[in-house]
């Protein structure tokens, strides 16, 4: 009686298991799912090349400047000399965690 609950109750533990994992994995692989994480991949990939652009602008103001004074340009009538940047770098904040519901959706009614 006990060995036939056991397993019954495993069986049930199991069946409970793989269907959450494949809903899971299911809602995963949706197209609203994978349009939020192509988005986020791109938002990132965004900031990385904005932050690499900002570095190489400062990288080259500053070989600029080195330049100048080697060469001895520098002086107080040099207006082409470039000036320090500022560096922006915030990043985008992350969309994960965001649930997307496509039963929510208010246009298929």
């Amino acid at each position: 009686m006990f060995r036939r609950m056991f397993w019954f109750l495993t069986g049930a533990a199991t069946g409970v298991w793989a269907t959450t994992k494949v809903n899971r994995a299911l809602r995963r692989l949706s197209p609203e799912s994978l349009a939020a994480t192509a988005a986020d991949r791109a938002l990132e990939t965004g900031a990385r090349l904005r932050t690499f652009a900002h570095d190489v602008k400062a990288g080259m103001a500053q070989r600029e400047g080195e330049l100048h004074d080697a060469l001895g340009l520098t002086g107080a009538d040099d207006t082409r000399r470039a000036a320090p940047l500022e560096l922006d770098t915030d990043l985008p904040a992350p969309r994960r965690g965001i649930a997307y519901n496509a039963y929510d959706r208010k246009d298929e009614h």
